[in-house]
Parts: C-alpha cells; structure tokens; sequence
C-alpha cells in the first residue's frame, strides 16, 4: 500500500478540522471535520476554489502576509492565529516539498479542553 493512504488517513481520522491549501491559495483539500464544520459556506464544493473568497480583505491580508513569511525560510514553518469561543487554538502551517520547498500550507485545530474520558476506553 503506497505511504499516500497511510497520510490522507492520518488526515481524515482527525476530528478537528484540516483545511489544506497550494501556495495559491486553492483549497485542494478538506478532511471530513473540515467538510461539516464549514458546510454552511458549502462544505466539499470548496475544494478547488479560493480560500480567499472565504475570507474579508483584512484576514486575506494576513493569510497573505503568513505565507510570504513561510517563503522567507525553511523554518517558518507555524503561525498561532486565534483562539476561538470554542475553545480551538488554529495555527496555519507550512507544507513543504522534499527539498524544504513551500508547496502550501493548511489550517489546523487544536482543541484546548482536556479529554476527560476513561484512559482506553474503547466505546
């Protein structure tokens, strides 16, 4: 099996969102969580369009701004941009290419509130 599956799984089995993007800004990406939490502003029909259609000219600014700094260098590679009224802090984060090349960038979730369930508790 080619390591790809292994990654889009690692991608998909996540439950916060994952929105991943080319240097273009083209969502050419959306893992399940992303899919339902951003529904309402069309969900899976994203993918291929503009992030920056999603966005006011003041957030494009910045996302713009983050991705040139990512240019900058190798190791620009993750940004904090907010902590939300639900408890998510979401970073943006730089892909790269074998060559430490930028190739894109995605949105990830991190999901502040500790996790208070039984330890391997298999439900």
């Amino acid at each position: 099996m080619e390591i790809s599956v292994f990654f889009k799984s690692v991608i998909d089995m996540d439950d916060m969102p994952v929105v991943i993007c080319d240097t273009n800004h083209k969502i050419i990406y959306m893992n399940p969580a992303s899919v339902k939490r951003y529904a309402k502003r069309g969900g899976a029909s994203l993918i291929g369009h503009s992030l920056l259609a999603c966005h006011n000219e003041d957030s494009n600014s910045i996302i713009r701004m983050v991705v040139a700094w990512f240019e900058e260098s190798k190791d620009n590679n993750k940004v904090f941009t907010v902590h939300n009224k639900e408890n998510h802090d979401i970073y943006m984060i730089a892909l790269r290419d074998e060559n430490g090349n930028l190739i894109g960038y995605y949105e990830k979730h991190e999901l502040r509130t500790p996790d208070t369930s039984t330890r391997y508790t298999m439900d």
